[in-house]
């Protein structure tokens, strides 16, 4: 379901623009409000949805849960930790949705830069930086070194 803006409610304010993964959310020159420049290209991640302080961004729903003539409302809830979505139907019928946005509370996680560097011992392995322990796990599972790899890391 592609992102679109309602002009009236969007106050340019960018945040949508600074967030979009697949960098279609642009701001009008003229018109100083966001728009979607390639709807068929978005991600569907509702990252803009989510974000957006004035809720000026909206989805088209597919046919295949909301037929034509729908309206769908995304409504990013931070006080309840979620995202509501509100369908309606043309004749009249709602349908409501809420989907938790995250599973700890809010202002928890802890900033990349709040950690301390990677160690570089470990830049040839298979782990992300400081996994397993932020996990809170003893150990990953990892796949075996191919011989080439497993002289590379060595070196």
């Amino acid at each position: 379901m592609p992102t679109f803006v309602y002009m009236t409610m969007c106050d340019g304010c960018g945040k949508c623009v600074e967030l979009c993964p697949s960098d279609i959310m642009h701001i009008d020159p003229v018109n100083r409000r966001a728009y979607n420049v390639e709807p068929d290209m978005c991600w569907e991640c509702y990252t803009c949805v989510k974000y957006c302080p004035e809720h000026a961004i909206d989805v088209r729903g597919y046919a295949d849960f909301a037929p034509l003539g729908h309206g769908v409302t995304v409504l990013r809830e931070p006080e309840k930790g979620a995202v509501s979505w509100k369908i309606k139907y043309r004749d009249g019928r709602i349908k409501e949705f809420t989907f938790p946005i995250r599973t700890t509370k809010w202002g928890s996680i802890k900033s990349p830069r709040d950690y301390p560097a990677p160690r570089e011992d470990l830049i040839h392995t298979q782990l992300l930086s400081h996994e397993p322990e932020y996990l809170k796990v003893e150990k990953l599972p990892t796949l075996p070194l191919l011989s080439k790899e497993a002289s590379r890391v060595k070196n």
